[in-house]
């Protein structure tokens, strides 16, 4: 398992270091083999943690005498979600060999070295932060994703996206201060940075930790005070937007915070009232932001935040004990990567297609291009949690775990309402854009649309079945 691990977090390196340097034509497809064979090596990571019994297990690498300094924490939750970062980003990969090329009727231009290169290394930069076992690891690879991000929000080079690249940038810059602090403190109190540590804290040095770990993981994962950057990061190639908002940079915050909580033994009620409080004001404040969005891509991000709010919240209730809600959380991460990036996968192929992602111009996909209008369909049942979509089992058990809970704490009664409101509220705004776009006769923009590339199509096509079925892989593998 040790070898498997590393080759999985190695070879997207070593892919974009190749990427980087040979010609052009061969980046694209280099960068998609390279992260297929990482997607191949979580697999076969999984299989071998299976077939050991499913015990966790924690594999040192580095040390420097006595201290880890970095090694991998192979379990149910690290490797279902390195599955998931990493095998979306093959998909991002193999769908940006259609889309960054001279056919995509909004943005003409072939994918250089340089986007197939970073796109790489967010890959395996995703892939080390999932499976770190220290503090330390998990602080280089969340600096690494930062850099990444900035490369590839401002990969057209426009001012505009110069400026939003570098928002992304300083806003997550100022949220790992937290993730410094939690290390320092966690070495002074322990002499350790490995993450296990955590269950010897208490008093207010825990409190110092949790608080510095909660903070970087808001400014990451886009919520409230620290959302701004994430709208604006629209100025990415849409793929990226994809992998940003479903699976890598966003999924970074909620994952350090799951982490650190499934490793503590008890962690301070104080951090799960914040940041059930925190959560719930983002999911208010998301749902009223993209109500007026006709920007596709601009309306998903707000629903991105949204969605991470929930993610924040599940993770916040099993503070108090619930393991279920632990369990939803972890699950809303993996089952929102693959609805998420089905729904802005087919914002990108409009935009390919149609020349714009603009709502307004958008009617009749499914009389002129079913694919997407079934895409569109899918993706937006998911996100609502309408069953038998993978949504649903993700949101589903949160409830049943806070209304549980209400009854030692009575005001988890109205939070839980309040997120039952935004969830209707939420499926009710997506019918109405459904209701707007799908059916009916197709629109000029829709009339005139060029194909959708195969590769596209395929990507399309496999979050589709995704949607339906990543919740039996979730369920199954948690258990």
């Amino acid at each position: 398992m040790e070898t498997i691990a590393l080759a999985t977090l190695l070879i997207p390196f070593i892919g974009a270091l190749l990427t980087a340097c040979l010609p052009q034509r061969y980046a694209p497809w280099l960068c998609t083999g390279v992260a297929l064979l990482a997607t191949l090596g979580t697999v076969q990571l999984a299989w071998l943690f299976y077939l050991s019994g499913m015990e966790p297990t924690t594999l040192s690498l580095v040390q420097y005498g006595d201290v880890a300094l970095f090694g991998f924490t192979l379990d149910r939750v690290s490797t279902l979600i390195v599955f998931a970062v990493v095998f979306l980003g093959f998909l991002v990969s193999l769908y940006s060999t259609g889309y960054l090329t001279k056919g995509n009727r909004e943005h003409p231009h072939d994918g250089t070295n340089r986007y197939y290169a970073l796109l790489l290394v967010f890959i395996g930069a995703m892939a080390g932060l999932v499976l770190s076992s220290t503090i330390l690891g998990q602080l280089l690879f969340f600096e690494i994703t930062g850099g990444c991000s900035w490369g590839l929000i401002g990969y057209y080079q426009s001012a505009k996206s110069q400026r939003s690249a570098m928002k992304a940038l300083l806003i997550t810059h100022v949220a790992s201060i937290g993730l410094y602090l939690a290390a320092a403190t966690l070495f002074l109190q322990t002499g350790t940075f490995a993450l296990s540590a955590l269950a010897e804290l208490n008093g207010p040095s825990s409190l110092i930790v949790f608080g510095g770990i909660l903070f970087a993981a808001w400014g990451k994962s886009a919520q409230l005070p620290l959302q701004a950057w994430l709208p604006d990061a629209m100025e990415a190639p849409t793929p990226v937007s994809a992998y940003l908002h479903a699976a890598s940079m966003v999924k970074v915050g909620v994952y350090i915070f799951a982490r650190a909580i499934l490793s503590a033994d008890q962690v301070p009620h104080i951090i799960g009232w914040i940041g059930m409080g925190m959560a719930s004001l983002t999911i208010v404040y998301g749902f009223m932001m993209y109500l007026p969005q006709k920007d596709m891509k601009r309306l998903l991000a707000w629903s991105t935040i949204t969605q991470l709010g929930w993610i924040f919240f599940a993770l916040s209730m099993s503070v108090f004990g619930s393991k279920e809600a632990f369990n939803s959380g972890i699950a809303y991460i993996f089952n929102h990567a693959f609805a998420k990036s089905l729904f802005f996968l087919v914002a990108g192929a409009l935009s390919y297609s149609c020349g714009t992602r603009m709502l307004p111009k958008l009617k009749g996909l499914m009389r002129n291009m079913p694919l997407l209008g079934v895409g569109f369909c899918v993706a937006a049942l998911a996100i609502a949690g309408v069953p038998p979509f993978n949504g649903f089992f993700s949101k589903f058990p949160l409830f049943a775990a806070g209304f549980a809970l209400s009854s030692d704490y009575w005001v988890m009664t109205p939070l839980m309402v309040l997120l039952l409101v935004e969830s209707v509220a939420s499926f009710a705004w997506l019918l109405y854009w459904f209701g707007r776009v799908v059916p009916g006769e197709p629109s000029e923009a829709v009339a005139q649309a060029s194909p959708v590339p195969i590769a596209m199509r395929v990507v399309l096509i496999v979050l589709v079945a995704m949607s339906l079925c990543s919740s039996v892989i979730a369920v199954a593998w948690l258990g």
